[in-house]
C-alpha cells in the first residue's frame, strides 16, 4: 500500500477541513462517509467548511466543538475498511490510495483516491451435502425458492446472473441454516455451511460459488418441561401432571408439568401455548415462537429456557433434545387510586379507583374495573353571570351541586375467540389479542345534562410479525342520550359564533344519538416510531359505519319504515337517537431516507375518502375529515383549512368527505448532545384539502352567519365551491413551506415550527407573508 502525502511531518495540529473521494463511481459519497473514522467537524447542512461549533470553540477556547485532528493511522484503516467493503459488494480488485494537502497552514485536504476495477458477479451457484428428507419436493421448492438463483441447471446448481454480494450471500447461508434447523438438524452452526468461490474459466471477472453443507445428525423434540413458579422468590412446586400421547406427544415422549399454588393458572394455559409435539421431528422456529407464545401472554416472566432438561448447555450425543421452560406469574391483583381537585365554574374534587385482575379465570385474562366521580359547587353569582348571557328569563339562580359519574370495564384475552379461534393454530395468527371494553357515563353539568353514554367495542389486535400487524373492530357502539338546554345552545352561540367550528361540533357531540362502526386496519412498519430517520410507515383501514342501528330500525323497529332514528332507549328519555350510515377508507404511507449520517428526507402522502350512502346525506362530525394543524398542512390551524376553495367565514358544513395530503421534509442534525438532546433542523413543505362528497347536501335548517344573512341560494353555491371535482380540485392545493427545530431526546422529539403560506386559496400564490408558529410532540410525520 503506498500514500501520497503531501504533508511530510505529522504534527498534532493539523485540522481536517475538507474529507473527499475521488473516483467512486459506483458507491456513494455517503456511504463511503459512514465507514471511516477520518471526520471533518461537523458541518451546518451538509454545507462544505460551514463548521459553526466549530468556530465557536476558536473564539472562546472552551464551548462548541474542539477541532478534528488529522490521525494517519486512521487514515490507514480507513483504507482498509474502504478495501474491504468494495469487496463485500464485487469490486474484489479494488485499490485505495489518499493524498494529503495542507491548503494552508494547520488546515488539510484528505482525498481517498479509489480504483474500483471492474465488478465480480456469480455466474452459477451449487450446494453440496443437503441432506435428503422424506419429502423429496421439500428439497427441490427450497433450492427454487432462493432469492439468488434463477434457472436450474442440474439437481443441485443454478444459475444465478447477479453481482458478488457478500450480504446476500450471508443472508443465503442464513436461510439454509433456518431450513435446515427448521427440519431436525437442531446442531447446524454457522460454520457447519461454508461458501467456496472461484473464477470462471472462461471469465476472470465471473465466480461460481458452492455452498458446501455439514448437516450433522437429526435430531427429534424429546421430553418437555415446563414449572410455573408464583410472584413470590420460593420455589416450591406442590402440583404436577404429566401429559402423554395425542393430542400433546408423540412416540412415548412425555410434558411434565409442575406448578405452585401460588400460580393461580390452569395446566391448559401453559400447554395452549406448545406449537410442536415432543416426539415430532425438531423444528427450532416452532421453539422460538413458543417462547414468544409465553412472553406475549402478559401475566408472567420467563426466567429461564432452553433445548435442555435443567436449562445447561444442549447435549447433542443423543437423537432426542428435551426442552425446558421455566416461568413465574406476576402478581394477579392490583389496586390503583387516584385523588384530584378541580376548578372550573367553581371548586369541586373528585377521585377515581381502578381494580386489575391479569390472570381472571387462571388463561391470562386480564380484568380491569374503573370507577371515577367528582363534584363541583358553583356559587349563584356565577350561575347568574352565565344564564345572563343566553337571553332567557330564567328567574333561579341558586347556587348548585354539579356531578360526574364514570365506570369502565375492560376484559381483554391473549388469544383470538369466536368467530375467529381456529385461526390460532395458523402461524401469520398465532399472537392474537381480543379485548372487550364498555364505559358507563352520566353527568349533571351546568345547563346540560348527559343523561347516559353507553360505549362498547370488541376489537381484535394481530402482532401478524414485528412488521405487519392488523386491528378490526368488530363492534364499536356509543349511546348518547343528553339534555342540552336552550340556555346551554344560547351561551355557545355567544362564546364560539353560530357558524363556528366548536359550536357545531359542541352541538353535535351532545346531540342524542347512536353511532356504530365496523373497522379493518392494517398496518406495516419498519421504522423507530420516534426517530423516524429510516425505513417505512403505512397503514391502510375500510369502515362502514350505522350498520347495528339501521338494522335496528329496518327490521325490529318499525319494520315497515325506515325512520333514520331509533325511539328513547334509556328509562325516562324522551329523545330519539339519530344515525348515520356511511363508509370510509383511508390510506397513508410515509418513508423516511437517509442522505448522511445526520440528514433524512422523509415523504408523506394521505388519501381518505368518507361517503354516506342509503338515505344519509352527510356522515358525523367525528368521521370527517379536517385540515390544517401542526401534524397536517402547517401554516393553517387545525380545522380550518377548506372544503375546497371555501373561506373560514363562509363555511356552512364543516369538516369533508374527501382529503388528500402530501408532506416532505428534510431534517438535518446541527447540534449533538446538547442539553442531553441533538438539536436539529427541519425545510418542510406541506400541501392538499378536504372537500365536500357528491352527496353533501345543506341541513334543513342551516345557520346564518353572524354578521350577514345569506341566501340558501348562496349557500348553495358555497357547497358547489367546497365539492370535489375532477376538473378542479388541482386548483384548490393549498401549499405551505417553513423551517422548524426538533429537540430529539431518546424517547421524545419536541418540534417547533414556522410555516409560511405559498398557496393561500383566497390570496393566490405568494400573496401571505405572514408567518405561522405550530409546536408539537413527536415528528409532524
Amino acid at each position: 500500500m503506498s500514500q501520497n502525502l503531501a504533508v511530510e511531518n505529522d504534527t498534532t495540529n493539523n485540522v481536517i477541513r475538507v474529507v473527499r473521494f475521488v473516483g467512486n463511481d459506483n458507491v456513494k459519497d455517503n456511504t463511503l462517509a459512514t465507514l471511516i473514522r477520518t471526520q471533518t467537524n461537523r458541518e451546518f447542512l451538509g454545507i462544505p467548511r460551514f463548521t459553526p461549533w466549530y468556530f465557536i470553540w476558536q473564539l472562546t477556547g472552551r464551548f462548541g466543538e474542539e477541532p478534528s485532528y488529522l490521525n494517519r493511522a486512521t487514515v490507514a484503516n480507513d483504507i482498509e475498511r474502504i478495501k474491504q467493503y468494495y469487496k463485500t459488494v464485487g469490486f474484489l480488485e479494488a485499490e485505495v490510495d489518499t493524498n494529503i494537502v495542507e491548503f494552508k497552514k494547520n488546515r488539510v485536504e484528505v482525498s481517498f483516491l479509489i480504483n474500483e476495477g471492474p465488478a465480480f458477479s456469480i455466474k452459477t451457484l451449487g450446494y453440496t451435502g443437503l441432506p435428503a428428507f422424506e419429502d423429496s419436493t421439500k428439497k427441490e421448492t427450497f433450492l427454487r425458492n432462493s432469492p439468488l438463483t434463477h434457472e436450474q441447471i442440474n439437481d443441485s446448481t443454478f444459475s444465478v446472473g447477479q453481482q458478488y454480494s457478500e450480504n446476500k450471500l450471508n443472508t443465503e447461508r442464513t436461510r439454509l441454516i433456518n431450513f435446515l434447523k427448521n427440519n431436525g438438524y437442531a446442531a447446524v452452526q454457522r460454520d457447519s455451511v461454508n461458501l467456496l468461490v472461484k473464477r470462471d474459466t472462461t471469465n476472470p471477472h465471473q465466480l461460481d460459488a458452492l455452498f458446501t453443507i455439514n448437516s450433522g445428525d437429526k435430531y427429534r423434540f424429546g421430553d418437555l418441561h415446563i414449572s410455573l413458579s408464583g410472584p413470590g422468590d420460593s420455589l416450591r412446586y406442590n402440583q404436577a401432571d404429566t401429559l402423554q400421547g395425542s393430542p400433546f406427544t408423540i412416540n412415548n415422549k412425555s410434558i411434565f408439568l409442575r406448578k405452585e399454588d401460588a400460580a393461580q393458572t390452569k395446566w391448559s394455559l401453559l400447554t395452549d401455548q406448545i406449537l410442536f409435539e415432543p416426539g415430532e421431528t425438531f423444528d427450532n422456529s416452532l421453539y422460538i415462537r413458543t417462547v414468544n407464545e409465553f412472553q406475549n401472554l402478559g401475566m408472567l416472566n420467563i426466567r429461564q429456557f432452553g433445548l435442555s432438561e435443567d436449562g445447561s448447555l444442549s447435549d447433542y450425543s443423543k437423537e432426542e433434545i428435551p426442552v425446558m421452560f421455566s416461568l413465574q406469574t406476576q402478581p394477579k391483583h392490583s389496586v390503583n387510586l387516584n385523588l384530584f381537585g378541580m376548578r372550573r365554574y367553581g371548586y369541586g374534587s373528585g377521585a377515581g379507583l381502578t381494580y386489575t385482575n391479569n390472570n381472571l379465570f387462571g388463561k391470562a385474562e386480564n380484568f380491569q374495573i374503573g370507577v371515577n366521580g367528582s363534584f363541583e359547587y358553583v356559587r349563584s353569582e356565577t350561575v347568574r353571570d352565565i344564564a345572563s348571557d343566553t337571553d332567557t328569563t330564567s328567574q333561579s339562580y341558586d347556587g348548585r351541586f354539579f356531578r360526574s359519574f364514570e365506570t369502565r370495564l375492560q376484559y381483554s384475552l391473549p388469544r383470538l375467540i369466536f368467530p375467529f379461534s381456529s385461526l390460532d393454530n395458523n402461524v401469520f395468527f398465532s399472537n392474537g389479542l381480543t379485548r372487550y371494553s364498555l364505559t358507563f357515563t352520566r353527568s349533571n353539568q351546568l345547563l346540560f345534562d348527559i343523561n347516559s353514554d353507553i360505549r362498547f367495542n370488541l376489537r381484535y389486535e394481530v402482532q401478524h410479525s414485528d412488521r405487519f400487524s392488523s386491528f378490526l373492530d368488530l363492534i364499536e357502539l356509543d349511546l348518547l342520550d343528553t339534555d342540552p338546554s336552550p340556555e346551554f345552545e344560547n351561551a355557545l352561540r355567544n362564546r364560539f359564533g353560530e357558524d363556528s367550528f366548536q359550536y357545531q361540533q359542541i352541538q353535535e357531540d351532545f346531540r342524542p344519538q347512536v353511532s356504530s362502526i365496523i373497522r379493518y386496519t392494517f398496518r406495516s412498519q419498519r421504522t423507530d416510531l420516534i426517530k423516524r430517520n429510516q425505513g417505512y410507515f403505512s397503514e391502510y383501514s375500510i369502515a362502514s359505519g350505522g350498520n347495528i342501528p339501521y338494522l335496528t330500525d329496518r327490521y325490529i323497529v318499525t319494520p315497515d319504515t325506515l325512520e333514520e332514528n331509533l325511539p328513547a332507549i334509556f328509562p325516562g328519555s324522551q329523545n330519539s337517537l339519530a344515525y348515520s350510515r356511511f363508509v370510509k377508507g383511508t390510506a397513508d404511507y410515509r418513508r423516511y431516507i437517509p442522505l448522511s449520517n445526520n440528514a433524512v428526507f422523509g415523504y408523506r402522502g394521505f388519501m381518505g375518502v368518507a361517503l354516506p350512502y342509503g338515505k344519509s346525506t352527510n356522515i358525523p362530525l367525528n368521521q370527517r375529515f379536517y385540515a390544517g394543524g401542526a401534524n397536517d398542512i402547517r401554516g393553517w390551524d387545525i380545522y380550518s383549512l377548506g372544503p375546497g376553495g371555501i373561506s373560514r367565514d363562509d363555511l356552512t358544513i364543516t369538516g369533508g368527505q374527501i382529503k388528500l395530503l402530501s408532506q416532505i421534509e428534510v431534517r438535518q442534525q446541527i447540534i449533538g448532545n446538547f442539553l442531553s438532546s441533538d438539536w436539529i433542523a427541519a425545510l418542510f413543505t406541506d400541501a392538499g384539502n378536504i372537500w365536500y362528497g357528491p352527496r353533501t347536501e345543506l341541513p334543513t335548517s342551516a345557520p346564518e352567519n353572524n354578521e350577514q344573512t345569506i341566501s340558501a341560494g348562496e349557500r348553495e353555491q358555497l357547497v358547489e365551491l367546497g365539492r370535489f371535482r375532477f376538473d378542479e380540485f388541482y386548483k384548490q392545493i393549498a401549499v405551505s413551506s417553513g423551517l422548524g427545530l426538533r429537540l430529539d431526546w431518546d424517547y421524545v422529539v419536541i418540534r417547533f415550527d414556522f410555516a409560511f403560506r405559498i398557496h393561500d386559496l383566497q390570496n393566490g400564490w405568494f400573496n401571505n407573508n405572514s408567518p405561522y408558529f405550530t409546536f408539537g410532540i413527536g415528528h409532524s410525520f
